[in-house]
């Protein structure tokens, strides 16, 4: 999923949390902090803020259990035919939606349909949902329904994939396969401000740009939680650590500027401090497409040019890890014996003078796409374009777009350059090598092509062998890099400051908090 970067600098209206109506906190109540969701429709949603939310208040017929492998949900369990192309779901028959009414089949149905309808406009139903059969005949608008859906009965799905994978289950704990209800969606284009989930919370209320509370679904049918509220504070209430100073949050993200404030032994926080691994990939991409970045040559030497041991240690203060591939730690096929691209501004000279332009002075102009409002530019990003400037002699210019059109818009918005990051759905090297580089992959926002990183990703995607699929993937990762499509940035982890008085709050690997075990002490 895209990521909301750490790239963007926070922004806050000037509204104080305490001259304005403030949520129910009576009873079991979580309070945390959030940026406000885009959109809370599962098939729309794409940014890690809009899919935390849409876990809570939906869920589809898998999730991802505790060691991020697929574990049944909504469907309690399910056959898969030897031949690995034909998944037969069952489906509990006690999941019903918020007001009642059974979900069943047919539901889930209806709502893959409707992802991949043209008319939906999903940017993330090809992705996630493209492996079964018939699903791009109606992206396309040459049927209007999936043909590789097929209900058994009522409690019985069967889908057929294309080609065998070792992936697909996990696929289906996203949220563009989660179940949506009919009539609700019928209701009109704003249906998901009052959604009809299945999941362990609903929507109580939501006040714009203030807070968003989520009460617990009492007919919720699997693992629940004792808390009978969570308030999501918004950034119209001010930044998240001076509202946890103030006391109106238990858990709060730790920014670069609070870290070593955090990080004090002697003060206040280090106690409530918790590190939590993350499987993210930051990067700077290049438009692969256009000038000047068609030429490898000029790639290299704009990834020669930049330190990122440097700027993870001065800009970052060590929060992040610097990036020698493109798979984080803690995905299958990491590749540890990767070291990087060092710094190295002279050799990036020689490049630049040896290609076709021959000095930095003929280059085009050079602009990178960022995340962003009113000119306040991130400091990770003033740092490299300063770095360009020192060892390249380049101007780079900065074009921010607000932060919806960036996340889902990225492709027709992006300039020579752009900074991003992804974070993982599922633990699988898949999830960032096709997903990001495959030519013309939804995600592939540089635009880049190779018919040998195509060939190694089909071929590892449908081997096996899990350890020869993990050498095709190190393959694929190691040409990508060698094409210098991207240059690694860093890999991150959640720095989280809770209370004491908290207990059983996590993060997971995928950023999304874990609720159904978390208390709150008298305090």
């Amino acid at each position: 999923m895209v990521l909301i970067l750490l790239a963007v600098p926070f922004m806050a209206s000037c509204t104080s949390a305490g001259t304005t109506p403030g949520p129910d906190t009576s009873g079991q109540v979580l309070n945390l902090y959030s940026q406000s969701p885009f959109s809370l429709d599962p098939a729309l949603a794409g940014d890690v803020t809009s899919n935390t939310f849409v876990n809570l208040i939906f869920s589809g017929l898998v999730r991802l259990d505790d060691d991020l492998q697929p574990a049944p949900d909504i469907a309690e369990s399910w056959q898969v035919s030897a031949d690995g192309l034909v998944y037969t779901f069952y489906l509990r028959q006690d999941v019903t939606f918020f007001d009642g009414r059974p979900v069943t089949a047919d539901g889930f149905v209806y709502s893959w349909n409707r992802a991949v309808s043209p008319t939906t406009g999903s940017q993330t139903a090809a992705t996630y949902l493209g492996d079964i059969v018939g699903v791009d005949e109606v992206l396309t608008g040459q049927a209007q329904e999936i043909s590789g859906l097929c209900v058994i009965n009522d409690y019985t799905l069967q889908v057929t994939i294309a080609q065998p994978l070792s992936y697909f289950l996990s696929k289906m704990a996203y949220v563009t396969s989660f179940v949506v209800d009919r009539e609700n969606v019928a209701s009109g284009s704003d249906w998901w401000r009052n959604p009809n989930g299945t999941g362990l919370f609903k929507l109580a209320e939501w006040q714009d740009n203030l807070y968003i509370t989520l009460e617990r679904n009492e007919l919720y049918y699997g693992q629940t939680t004792g808390l009978d509220n969570v308030v999501f504070y918004l950034p119209g209430q001010g930044r998240p650590m001076d509202l946890y100073e103030r006391g109106l949050i238990d858990v709060s993200p730790v920014y670069t500027s609070y870290i070593e404030k955090a990080r004090d032994e002697d003060g206040p926080f280090s106690q409530g401090l918790t590190v939590a691994p993350e499987l993210s990939f930051y990067y700077l991409g290049f438009n692969t497409a256009e000038a000047p970045f068609d030429d490898v040559d000029i790639r290299r030497a704009f990834s020669l040019a930049l330190d990122r041991n440097k700027l993870a240690s001065l800009v970052y203060k060590d929060t992040v890890g610097p990036a020698a591939g493109i798979l984080p730690p803690g995905i299958p096929g990491y590749n540890e014996t990767l070291n990087g691209t060092a710094c190295d501004a002279e050799l990036a000279l020689e490049l630049i003078t040896g290609s076709s332009y021959g000095n930095v002075a003929n280059l085009p102009p050079i602009t990178l796409t960022a995340m962003g409002w009113g000119g306040l530019i991130a400091q990770e990003l003033e740092a490299v374009v300063s770095q360009w400037r020192e060892n390249l002699g380049v101007e780079v210019t900065i074009r921010q777009i607000e932060p919806e059109r960036y996340l889902y818009h990225l492709q027709e918005e992006k300039d020579e350059l752009f900074f991003t990051g992804w974070i993982a759905d599922y633990p699988h090297p898949q999830n960032f090598l096709e997903v990001l580089f495959y030519s013309g992959a939804d995600h592939n926002y540089g635009d880049y092509s190779s018919p040998e990183v195509d060939f190694l990703l089909e071929t590892a995607a449908i081997a096996t062998d899990m350890e020869w699929s993990l050498k095709l993937y190190r393959q694929a990762e190691e040409k990508i890099l060698e094409d210098f499509a991207c240059w690694p940035a860093w890999t991150g982890q959640s720095y989280t400051l809770v209370r004491s008085y908290v207990k059983g709050f996590e993060l997971s690997p995928l950023s999304q908090p874990i609720l159904t075990g978390v208390t709150i002490e008298a305090h």
